[in-house]
């Protein structure tokens, strides 16, 4: 099957109210990429109901993955989502704050993800600019450069402790204004103020755009203030309900809407809690719990250790949304 060429708007709308899960990466306990445990579950979320696939975002630990191992991903989900668009996360590790380097890093990344086959890029804040007296400037520029490669763009506003940058509206209008962008994921964790504030800027003077919550602690309510499709690392596991929460919203099924988000919220605070870095690790955690990969791929080596308290709720929140566990 041959690989669908995106435009912006083609892609917006193939996107609309469709369910995009930032894919995480399998690893043993050693830290060595497991293979067969990623092409399994590969193969298992291609028949899910998904609008497309995130990749090398921050649950897939995309900006720490080795060059060999970022290309097996991502030529992997490739070829299992022929029919369906692929993002790629491009930019930076955060500790690079060197301007040329980390600049020249995302340009190197970008490249790669359009050999490799990505549709469309979602590009990490630029923090390296951060502290510059000309960081708004800066900001837009690079996404301009990222632009003239010809892929459309997702721009990502993620809030500060993960790594990102409060734009200012200025920004926000000024990167919107872009030929090639579709739209904002939004990542703001517990700033409701602010996501509040883009979805309403958004509705108001860019409605030709695509509001795309990030919002895994408050995916239903995110939905109802406006975002039209979701790109979430929660939706890498127990994915076919988070698609019918969305289907419920969008097709105006209040009461099962209401249901479906209280079931979700159940999932979202067992998998997003203190210590942030840990939710990827509680994701493979519960994909292993599921039967979906092995055990001993459901490592993340950046991450801290699972403890008994994460097993023990993951484990009765899986059970009592009625997931089968093992």
């Amino acid at each position: 099957m041959q690989q669908v060429n995106y435009t912006s708007d083609e892609l917006k709308a193939t996107l609309a109210g469709g369910l995009i899960p930032a894919m995480p990466v399998m690893f043993d306990r050693e830290g060595r990429f497991h293979q067969r445990a990623h092409e399994t579950y590969v193969a298992f979320m291609s028949s899910q109901a998904i609008a497309g696939a995130a990749v090398w975002a921050h649950t897939g630990r995309g900006l720490l993955l080795d060059d060999e191992t970022a290309r097996i991903v991502m030529q992997q989900w490739r070829q299992a989502l022929a029919s369906k668009p692929l993002i790629a996360g491009v930019g930076a590790r955060r500790e690079n704050s060197n301007p040329r380097q980390a600049t020249n890093a995302t340009f190197s990344m970008a490249q790669a993800a359009a050999e490799y086959g990505a549709d469309a890029l979602l590009v990490y804040p630029p923090a390296w600019f951060k502290d510059y007296e000309q960081r708004d400037s800066l900001i837009v520029e690079h996404h301009e450069h990222l632009a003239a490669l010809g892929l459309p763009l997702v721009l990502f506003y993620l809030y500060e402790a993960a790594g990102g940058v409060c734009y200012t509206t200025e920004v926000v209008d000024e990167l919107l204004a872009l030929p090639n962008v579709v739209g904002i994921k939004m990542a703001t964790l517990d700033s409701v103020m602010t996501y509040q504030d883009v979805a309403r800027h958004l509705q108001s003077k860019h409605p030709d755009k695509l509001l795309i919550t990030g919002e895994d602690r408050f995916l239903g309510y995110s939905l109802r203030r406006g975002a039209q499709a979701a790109l979430i690392g929660m939706a890498a596991v127990c994915s076919d309900l988070q698609a019918e929460l969305m289907r419920a919203h969008f097709e105006g099924r209040a009461e099962r809407y209401l249901e479906l988000s209280d079931l979700v919220d159940q999932l979202a605070e067992v998998l997003f809690i203190h210590p942030m870095e840990g939710y990827i690790g509680r994701i493979l955690f519960a994909l292993s719990k599921l039967g979906v990969i092995p055990l001993e791929g459901a490592n993340d080596p950046w991450g801290p250790a699972l403890t008994p308290d994460d097993v023990k709720k993951i484990t009765n929140v899986l059970t009592a949304l009625n997931v089968q566990v093992g």
